[in-house]
Formats: structure tokens, C-alpha cells, sequence
């Protein structure tokens, strides 16, 4: 996963989700990608699950 190896403070700020962004839909680079379909947070190790998900999903003739 990727993470910074220092930070300044420990904790995060837990900002608000105000709304669904109505930009950012097309994939920039190759085929698939993940949209969310409702706002709300997601951790490093959800996308990269989702990351493994969709590369063995591929690997199989997706």
C-alpha cells in the first residue's frame, strides 16, 4: 500500500462528504477502473483489495 513513511501529526483531520462529484467518471488510462456509487470514506487497503480483485478478474479472461 502506499503511504508516506513520515508525517508531520499523527492523526488526520475527518473532513465532511458534502456530495456526489458529478466530474471525474472517464478512466484516464486503460480499461477498467473503480467509481464509487455513494460518498463516504475508503481506506489504502479496501482500493487495494479492490486493486487484486480486478487484476485476477483480468487475468482470466475478463
Amino acid at each position: 500500500m502506499l503511504q508516506p513513511k513520515r508525517t508531520k501529526f499523527r492523526k488526520q483531520m475527518k473532513l465532511r462528504n458534502r456530495g456526489l462529484a458529478s466530474r471525474g467518471s472517464k478512466v484516464s488510462f486503460g480499461e477498467f477502473g473503480l467509481k464509487s456509487l455513494e460518498r463516504g470514506r475508503i481506506t489504502a487497503r479496501q482500493i487495494e483489495a479492490a486493486r487484486r480483485a480486478m487484476t485476477r478478474y483480468v487475468k482470466r479472461g475478463g
